[in-house]
């Protein structure tokens, strides 16, 4: 059992610093995680919808929902609704929302260029390739 559990506990603790990153980033502006993906992601396109957010940022609609609908709140996202369909409305950043969005992304930029220096490039590309390998493992036992 020391594979599942070398595994579990390393997976557990990444996913739980990639949290405190963006909690930490996130507090100065009084938003959680979950918004820093949104933000994240809105930075990089023009607009997205809350459809393709939940897509993105691997979280559900109502999560999704509830992150864009403080946002909105706060002033950093605008929502272009048509016809009442909010879930498929294009969303796009305010200026607020931009210029968190662009910290976020240096941040975000910083950390990987510190991972990147403990790595070489042939290495990263081997990693990433694992990952996606154990990612499409780990979702096909879990849809079994």
């Amino acid at each position: 059992m020391e594979r599942f559990e070398t595994f579990t506990v390393l997976m557990a603790k990444i996913n739980r610093n990639i949290r405190r990153i963006k909690l930490h980033e996130m507090s100065q502006h009084n938003l959680g995680s979950v918004h820093t993906s949104c933000l994240y992601y809105l930075s990089r396109e023009d607009s997205l919808t809350a459809a393709e957010l939940c897509e993105l940022c691997q979280e559900d609609k109502a999560t999704i929902s509830r992150a864009l609908s403080r946002l909105e709140a706060d002033g950093y996202v605008l929502s272009r609704e048509s016809e009442g369909k909010r879930y498929k409305a294009p969303i796009v950043l305010s200026e607020k929302g931009e210029a968190v969005g662009g910290e976020i992304a240096a941040k975000i930029g910083a950390v990987l260029d510190s991972i990147g220096k403990e790595l070489s490039p042939e290495e990263r590309v081997e990693f990433y390739r694992c990952l996606n390998i154990i990612s499409a493992c780990l979702e096909k036992a879990a849809n079994a």
